[in-house]
């Protein structure tokens, strides 16, 4: 029977996949999949699977929103059993609920299947909890593409003295108007921020600094996206909580001895 499943990858460690995502990977059709997706998911295809390059890069749309909801219901409507796989999860900055819309107009059965979302894992393999009892209690998701405006002003506002944890999407080239908004409106240039790239991989680096200096610093080590920025009390945990970098550099030690 046709469907289409809206499925979250995971933030790029392919063992972060869950169990029924996998399933839906297993028994498509054909398989829809964004640029951050981990490529090595795909193996999990069946042989006859057709896999469909959906990738956008910044300021660079390789297929438009529409085109990718023309084609879901397209393949569904032929009676295929249809894959939507996007990184992290589909619900958060990943157009899913524009795409179960489009679905849901065109009486297509679909189902959303969750992800891990970059915001968790990227933090929690640079060992920052993004909530903390001592630290944090409250977590924002923010995407980094804000608009500027006497509205947007507002919202930075709110983030900047409401939550405790900002989890900021997609900021690295607006790292520079994030920190003046989060600044001009009461947040300490000195609270600690974290930029994560290609977050949970094994090519995983993480800069760190404060609201006053971190542009220079990510400048300075040749940061671009994807990269999660992180801003909170909570990143002054990662010089204890550091784990997985630590895991990556030993691996490539021992491999080194192993030649």
């Amino acid at each position: 029977m046709a469907k289409v499943f809206l499925v979250g990858a995971g933030p790029g460690d392919e063992d972060l996949l869950t169990i029924k995502a996998l399933k839906c990977i297993q028994k498509a059709d054909v398989i829809l999949y964004d640029r951050l997706v981990n490529k090595e998911i795909l193996k999990h295809a069946k042989k006859d699977c057709d896999l469909i390059y959906c990738g956008k890069l910044p300021n660079f749309h390789m297929m438009k929103q529409e085109t990718i909801n023309h084609f879901l219901v397209k393949y569904a409507k032929n009676g295929k059993i249809v894959t939507r796989l996007k990184g992290g999860d589909p619900f958060i900055f990943g157009r899913g609920g524009e795409e179960a819309e489009a679905l849901a107009i065109n009486k297509i059965p679909y189902e959303i299947v969750p992800g891990v979302t970059a915001g968790v894992a990227a933090s929690a393999y640079a060992g920052i909890p993004v909530t903390h009892r001592d630290l944090s209690a409250s977590v924002a998701f923010v995407t980094g593409h804000r608009r500027e405006g006497a509205d947007e002003e507002t919202k930075w506002e709110s983030l900047a003295n409401g939550i405790d944890t900002l989890a900021i999407y997609m900021g690295v080239s607006n790292l520079p108007y994030i920190q003046q908004m989060l600044v001009k409106y009461g947040k300490d240039p000195n609270t600690p921020v974290a930029v994560i790239h290609w977050g949970t991989t094994d090519v995983q680096r993480t800069v760190t600094g404060t609201l006053e200096n971190i542009y220079d610093r990510v400048n300075e080590q040749n940061i671009s996206n994807p990269s999660m920025i992180i801003v909170g009390e909570v990143v002054r945990l990662r010089d204890k909580l550091s784990w997985y970098e630590e895991l990556l550099m030993e691996d490539t030690h021992e491999e080194v001895l192993s030649i």
